[in-house]
């Protein structure tokens, strides 16, 4: 294979990319000198899907493992991987370099998974001039310009929610294409830029909601 993904995966829905995801760090977290033939059904056992449902995510990732038999571990972690657009470097910006700003910078599950913070952005003239990380805060106002001038293509918002709209903005107008947002607020952004919002209330909601009645159909 010649890990670029076929047009299939390049149309896989979202919830498939998320069992993606899972997938991969299930394969990954199997020690290196185990089995090189990896199963469907210990693939479904570790993530808590169906066996039918891994391979029917990853026939759609292209001609992949032999049926009775299993996937090459190295091979189908690298076609995840192209499929999910990881098998390349991506370069983001944070803006917001507050407690959860500061937690995730020292996340190093980022660099390992191709994502480098290039840059950090602050409102707070007092935060200005710091360095965190390694990095030197930049007023928040420059953040446009600076992302144009270091490629930066993904924005990491850990702001206020009355924050977020303009900084998102800016963000796009500099030239990110997609923005991971954490503050608790609905972005409209322009159709080019994708988004993903983590709000951990609405998190812990659909967790109150699944304790509440018990396991449904999550169809």
């Amino acid at each position: 294979m010649d890990g670029q993904p076929t047009e299939r995966a390049q149309r896989l829905s979202r919830a498939a990319a998320q069992r993606l995801s899972l997938y991969l760090r299930a394969v990954a977290a199997w020690p290196a000198d185990g089995d090189k033939i990896v199963p469907s059904r210990r693939i479904a056992d570790a993530v808590g899907v169906s066996d039918a449902q891994v391979r029917r995510d990853l026939a759609a990732l292209g001609h992949l493992g032999q049926r009775g038999i299993g996937y090459d571990a190295k091979e189908l972690a690298a076609a995840i991987r192209a499929a999910l657009g990881i098998d390349r470097g991506w370069r983001a910006v944070l803006v917001g370099v507050g407690n959860l700003g500061r937690a995730l910078l020292k996340y190093q599950g980022f660099r390992a998974q191709g994502f480098e913070i290039v840059a950090l952005f602050d409102a707070d003239p007092t935060k200005v001039g710091q360095v965190v990380e390694g990095l030197t805060v930049e007023p928040a106002a420059t953040a446009a310009a600076r992302v144009a001038e270091l490629g930066a293509e993904l924005g990491v918002l850990t702001v206020p929610g009355t924050s977020a709209p303009g900084v998102a903005d800016e963000l796009a107008r500099g030239g990110v294409r997609g923005i991971l947002n954490f503050a608790p607020v609905v972005l409209k952004l322009p159709k080019h830029v994708r988004l993903v919002t983590v709000d951990v209330a609405i998190q812990l909601e659909q967790l109150a909601f699944q304790v509440q009645h018990g396991d449904g159909d999550d169809e």
